[in-house]
């Protein structure tokens, strides 16, 4: 199972956010390009970073700096916030970002989906972002009325081969992470699933990769200092 150490990048600065909510953003290190350097010298192979203004605006407000990390690690990096258009799509993906994360878009406009696949393939994913099981959009700001497995399913027939899922009421709240909707999602896809949101230790890693889960995203336990880059890497190891 691969780990993936979180980078959100807000204002140019990389953030923490509680439960979504912009207005409770914690700066873990003003200079993103820092923090991705601390990860590739631990050996950390994949990063998760994430444009908070671009999730806001819909437009790749940080992309010169997410491309600037890219150019200067050598690590597998996916990127997402705002992804709305095949131009940045395209932008990210010449640019050597490895993977590029449809989020609300995926609901509103499934077709981008579908042409993005069939041009880059295993190189799109889509994030689900959920409360209460409902897929959240527009940043997290908005909730709609579709839950989250009836639309996984329609992004699997739609040809997505990496799914992220989202427990927003988990993220950022070291409280562990819904164990059941990622069983849920295992038992329901033939794709790979990332779990985001809730991660508070190597045991909730461990227990993670006992379901089966193609990787998991952490953040919070990380910058808080709940659980070392040894610890997510022997957790990798462990998980093959």
């Amino acid at each position: 199972m691969n780990i993936l150490p979180a980078i959100d990048i807000k204002d140019g600065q990389c953030v923490r956010l509680y439960q979504g909510d912009f207005t409770k953003q914690t700066v873990v290190n003003p200079d993103p390009l820092k923090q991705a350097a601390v990860f590739q010298q631990a050996g950390m192979t994949h990063l998760h970073i994430i444009d908070l203004d671009g999730a806001l605006t819909g437009e790749a407000v940080n992309a010169d700096l997410i491309k600037q990390i890219k150019r200067q690690t050598s690590s597998f990096i996916q990127v997402g916030g705002g992804i709305r258009t095949m131009t940045q799509i395209d932008d990210y993906l010449s640019a050597g970002i490895d993977r590029v994360i449809i989020g609300s878009a995926a609901l509103s406009r499934p077709e981008l989906v579908k042409e993005a696949v069939a041009k880059y393939g295993k190189q799109i994913a889509v994030g689900i972002d959920a409360k209460n099981g409902q897929v959240a959009v527009d940043g997290w700001l908005n909730v709609s009325e579709t839950d989250f497995l009836t639309l996984a399913l329609a992004m699997q027939k739609a040809g997505v081969s990496t799914l992220i899922y989202t427990d927003i009421a988990k993220d950022g709240t070291l409280t562990g992470p819904t164990l059941p909707h990622y069983q849920q999602l295992l038992d329901e896809l033939n794709i790979a699933v990332i779990a985001s949101g809730g991660v508070r230790n190597k045991a909730d890693l461990t227990a993670l990769a006992k379901l089966g889960l193609s990787g998991a995203i952490v953040g919070k336990a990380y910058y808080s200092g709940q659980i070392t880059l040894e610890e997510m890497k022997e957790v990798s190891a462990d998980a093959g």
